[in-house]
């Protein structure tokens, strides 16, 4: 494991650089949680929840906020890459389990970056008359060119990405404001009387689904080891990322369901795209323009961190020595990431993705239980924080534990 007491910027000729700052370290996690789903989902929870929908994104909000805390204070303890294994195994001190919470965390990524990768070609063929496998194999290379780069510049090329995809909701959410369709007079419409009990079942599994709209922010723990001062740095990178997409989400999401009836949008194969047509009265293309930045983003972000949680399983021992060789020119693993778009292309062109996104979900779910449990265990055993750690309550800790688990229970009963 990377020492975390190394001075920010140093680094010996084999290890990485921590080069990335908290503008850099929030465009990372607003990039890799906000993605392509947002543009979907909103037609999904419309057809749930109707005007409750939004309400159900601001809980989820809060579930994944005890979540974050629990990151916040592995992640200051220990600022290295394969985070999630690494805190097994301080919490449990068995290399099995260390490794098998490491290639979850793979795996789930590698399943949610190939179906970013394959939603990408039906965008992308809107403009260019190909075949999708090849649309996905350009596609993939593509990104994966950019994942190679040296790390502030791949993160700033994905930040550039987010910057436009984040711009693509605040279009839809100054249009609903100027057009006088975001009509905040109704906002008591968004929570259900305590007597609609059909209401808030709906409402409980819209909250399931905006939950997996939030997943990816604590992917900003995978590039700790490569954060200016991550004692300060990675808590408030972690909560700004849910505090931004809180608000956005919560936003866009208020102006769809004033702007457009829900069972329309519930209908739409494009619902944003739908709300910005219904608002503006323009075609709806510029919104596929910005849903294709998006996918782009989605793929990158997804490669880079896949790359480091390889680096660091290799530098603890667990996966072969070649996976955390970091070049001398770009100072990044480029052996581990040409692993990360090897496994996304293979996964996305070979195997059918139907039905995948939803059980790496569920593996998200497991990951947070599983860290939850390891830090509730590293705090039992009065393991004491090191000076300027985040300190979370354990009262929060066991709170995120079993949302999880009772988010993981709720999916599969319904």
């Amino acid at each position: 494991m990377s020492d975390p007491q190394i001075a920010d910027g140093q680094r010996d000729a084999t290890g990485l650089v921590r080069s990335l700052t908290l503008t850099h370290t929030v465009l990372y996690g607003v990039g890799v949680t906000i993605g392509a789903g947002i543009y979907v989902l909103v037609g999904v929870a419309a057809g749930r929840s109707g005007m409750h929908a939004p309400l159900g994104f601001l809980l989820a909000a809060i579930a994944m906020g005890m979540t974050a805390a629990s990151f916040a204070e592995l992640g200051t303890r220990m600022p290295v890459s394969a985070s999630e294994a690494a805190y097994v195994e301080r919490a449990f001190h068995r290399r099995w389990l260390s490794l098998g919470m490491g290639l979850l965390v793979i795996i789930t990524a590698t399943i949610s970056g190939a179906t970013i990768s394959s939603g990408s070609a039906g965008y992308v063929a809107v403009f260019l008359d190909l075949p999708p496998t090849a649309i996905i194999v350009g596609v993939v290379l593509l990104m994966g060119a950019v994942a190679c780069l040296a790390t502030t510049q791949s993160i700033a090329v994905a930040g550039l990405m987010t910057l436009v995809e984040v711009g693509g909701l605040l279009v839809i959410i100054g249009a609903g404001m100027t057009e006088g369709t975001a009509d905040f007079t109704r906002l008591p419409e968004m929570i259900p009387s305590p007597s609609e009990g059909d209401a808030w079942m709906a409402l409980g599994g819209t909250t399931l689904i905006a939950v997996f709209a939030f997943v990816g922010f604590e992917h900003i723990v995978n590039v700790a080891e490569e954060i200016k001062n991550p004692g300060r740095t990675l808590p408030r990178a972690l909560f700004a990322t849910l505090g931004i997409t809180a608000l956005l989400y919560g936003l866009v999401v208020w102006t769809a369901v004033t702007a457009v009836p829900p069972d329309e949008l519930a209908r739409s194969s494009a619902p944003l795209a739908t709300v910005f047509e219904k608002i503006t009265g323009r075609p709806p293309q510029f919104m596929s323009v910005i849903a294709i930045v998006a996918t782009l983003n989605g793929i990158v972000v997804h490669m880079i961190m896949i790359a480091r949680v390889l680096y660091g399983l290799s530098s603890q021992g667990s996966l072969p020595s070649p996976l955390s060789r970091v070049n001398q020119f770009t100072r990044t693993p480029l052996v581990a990431t040409a692993a990360a778009v090897s496994a996304i292309l293979l996964l996305a062109v070979l195997v059918p993705l139907e039905g995948l996104a939803e059980w790496a979900a569920r593996g998200t779910l497991v990951i947070f239980a599983g860290i939850n449990v390891a830090l509730i265990k590293i705090k039992r055993a009065g393991e004491p924080a090191p000076e300027g750690v985040f300190t979370c309550p354990l009262s929060i800790v066991y709170a995120g534990f079993l949302l999880s688990v009772l988010l993981l229970v709720f999916d599969l009963l319904d």
